[in-house]
């Protein structure tokens, strides 16, 4: 541990709790000859890596044979996906043993609040410890754990801590922690941001905070600068949210390295398009934001959003948007013919019960707005669809263009876990 926390014992103590290589792990659980082994879950692209795979340089997101031939003797495997959620489940269950006031962020990670439970269980660290102890024993998976007093640190601490270790940060050694460290490990700080800041000789948190102020703001933008500057200083004022509700709902696929085609940009947008409309309509839920990711073969990433009128929840509107927004995106990087991923989200979410149609002065043929006939049309399509799929499951029914193709590398019930809330 960096420090012990026994001074602490009246200041909020938030933990953040992270399952180790889950996905692999899980299946290396599940299949013990494949312990010790470097194995990926997956196939055209590996979904997960065990740290025997990422020791050769495998992670998640890369296509399978450019993993192959980091690592000859990889095995790829396939997933159990209903047993990542009951053993997540699990392990979040463990942690309400000792605390209710618990954020889940992921299948896999969480944040909690243990300040109320010292009395009964002990010092921050000592709940850790028993956390991790118990995952171990009563479901068989390793968790790496960060201790501090925002979720900022605790989440940068738990990263630190891996695999299978704990890390708790004393208030009084926090930024002799903290400025050392890469960069990349803030939270919100991508490829593109740390290249920026590469660029400008920034590698450590250290000289993130160093940096003044404006012309932080410069080089990232003024929201995004000022939020990484706070975050250098651990300025985190966020609780543990318990009744957390998400601001937007998405989804993302990752390609290898595919041609910027249009076929390979409708059917990938129209699955993510289904996957992110039925989870609105399921929540009774529309969007008036949409923002779609194109990341390209150097894994740089650009975004493009529009904000509506009205609130949409229709596949096929979804869809069509989207795709104008990502071909004004290649329409401005012309040089770019490859793609490794793309993205879809929906944000300024709004309650839809149901489809309010708009008045009839206002209708006209853009099958694009909800309300007029063409776009109720739609909704209603969609949610008869969903009502099959509820009863008989998700492949029961699907759109053509979706159903076809071949090129899909991530399982749809990887992408439900990938993708919960």
């Amino acid at each position: 541990m960096f420090a012990t926390l026994d001074s602490m014992s009246d200041s909020p103590a938030i933990l953040h709790a992270d399952l180790d290589a889950f996905y692999a792990s899980v299946e290396q659980l599940l299949n013990p000859s494949l312990r010790g082994k470097p194995i990926a879950v997956g196939g055209g692209v590996v979904l997960a890596a065990s740290y025997e795979a990422k020791a050769f340089g495998v992670r998640g997101g890369m296509p399978g044979r450019q993993a192959r031939r980091l690592c000859p003797h990889l095995q790829f495997v396939g997933g159990h996906f209903s047993e990542y959620q009951r053993l997540g489940d699990q392990v979040i269950e463990i942690v309400r043993d000792f605390t209710p006031l618990i954020e889940r962020i992921s299948i896999d990670e969480a944040f909690a609040d243990v300040s109320g439970s010292i009395h009964l269980f002990g010092t921050p660290a000592a709940i850790a410890t028993r956390i991790r102890q118990r995952a171990r024993d009563e479901v068989g998976l390793a968790v790496s754990v960060g201790v501090a007093r925002t979720k900022h640190l605790a989440k940068i601490a738990s990263q630190v801590a891996k695999p299978d270790g704990m890390i708790v940060v004393d208030p009084s050694t926090e930024l002799d922690f903290l400025h050392p460290l890469p960069v990349d490990l803030v939270w919100g700080i991508g490829p593109v941001t740390r290249k920026r800041l590469a660029e400008k000789g920034i590698a450590t948190i250290g000289q993130l905070a160093a940096m003044p102020g404006q012309s932080l703001e410069q080089l990232l933008g003024r929201a995004i600068g000022t939020k990484l500057g706070e975050l250098a200083w651990n300025r985190d004022h966020r609780d543990v949210e318990t009744s957390h509700r998400a601001g937007s709902v998405g989804a993302q696929s990752a390609m290898g390295r595919q041609e910027a085609s249009d076929e390979v940009i409708e059917t990938t947008l129209r699955h993510l398009a289904d996957r992110v409309a039925t989870r609105l309509r399921a929540k009774n839920k529309a969007g008036r934001t949409i923002t779609t990711r194109v990341r390209f073969a150097d894994l740089r990433a650009v975004t493009r959003s529009i904000t509506l009128p009205a609130a949409v929840s229709a596949t096929s509107i979804l869809a069509a948007i989207a795709g104008d927004l990502v071909r004004t995106a290649l329409a401005d990087h012309p040089d770019e013919a490859v793609i490794s991923l793309l993205a879809i989200s929906v944000a300024h979410l709004e309650d839809e019960p149901a489809l309010q149609l708009e008045l009839p002065i206002e209708l006209g043929d853009d099958e694009r707005r909800p309300g007029t006939e063409a776009g109720a049309a739609r909704w209603v399509l969609d949610k008869s669809v969903d009502e099959v799929r509820q009863r008989f499951g998700r492949r029961a029914v699907n759109y053509a263009s979706v159903a076809l193709s071949g090129g899909r590398s991530v399982p749809d019930a990887f992408r439900e876990l990938a993708e919960k809330d």
